[in-house]
């Protein structure tokens, strides 16, 4: 029997697990298998105790263009269709932080993948949009949801009623991206993001993300009420004594992650 390359690949890099779409010679386009590939791989960082934060890219000169258009003509209009297909709530269900090492463009459902993650790093010749309108359908998979709460409601609309594509500089302006560089730099200042990110304690990084991601559904009260919940929390930790011990100490931190 033949081998063939996994659709998606899972490696680490020290606390770092990194995720790359391997799909180059179909521009990483999203089909059914790559779909669950991804689920099984985001699983497989969300459970390891020894990865800290996560990192997702593409494979090639391209994050992912969207989704494979030869499953979205075999039926795509079936709701199961699209459920076999979405990959987004995989990445976002990662209660570590997700760095985006946008390669190439991310259109479409690459983009909403993008949008999935918590910090997104961009190259320069990388181009965003989703364009779905101009195919005759809306965005499906977490697009009209999480681009709103990330760069307004009326650039949001605007950019998707228009199909609009987006530069790196432009995305940049718009908060869509956090950091634009070189696309030979794009993989290598993502990991270091994700490894400053995995030097903190654990448990207290997790605790931001549940608080600031939980508290955008959340009036102001609500929220601070879980930032307080949280922070009661960790007071119970080992690594926040080690953390204050190390900086009473002046020396680095060991974090456990208990």
């Amino acid at each position: 029997m033949a081998d063939f390359d996994p659709s998606v690949t899972l490696t680490r890099d020290g606390r770092v697990a990194i995720i790359t779409l391997n799909r180059s010679e179909h521009r990483n386009e999203i089909n059914v298998d790559m779909s669950f590939d991804l689920a099984d791989a985001c699983l497989s960082a969300q459970q390891d105790d020894e990865v800290w934060a996560v990192l997702l890219t593409g494979s090639g000169d391209i994050f992912c263009a969207g989704t494979d258009e030869s499953e979205l003509a075999s039926g795509w209009q079936e709701a199961s269709a699209l459920d076999r297909l979405r990959v987004c709530e995989s990445v976002a269900s990662i209660d570590k932080p997700v760095v985006a090492a946008l390669n190439g463009d991310a259109i479409d459902q690459g983009l909403e993948i993008a949008l999935a993650c918590d910090l997104r790093v961009a190259s320069t010749a990388a181009s965003f949009g989703l364009t779905h309108l101009e195919k005759g359908f809306i965005p499906w998979d977490g697009g009209t949801q999480r681009l709103p709460r990330l760069i307004g409601t009326s650039r949001a609309t605007e950019m998707i009623l228009s199909s609009r594509i987006l530069t790196s500089d432009e995305a940049l302006d718009l908060g869509l991206v956090n950091l634009v560089t070189e696309p030979e730099d794009v993989v290598s200042r993502a990991i270091e993001l994700a490894s400053t990110i995995a030097r903190h304690g654990p448990t207290a990084n997790r605790y931001i993300k549940e608080a600031v991601m939980k508290g955008l559904d959340m009036t102001l009260e609500q929220g601070m009420r879980l930032e307080a919940d949280l922070s009661f929390l960790l007071q119970s930790a080992s690594d926040r004594a080690e953390g204050l011990a190390s900086f009473l100490e002046r020396r680095p931190p060991t974090y456990t992650g208990k």
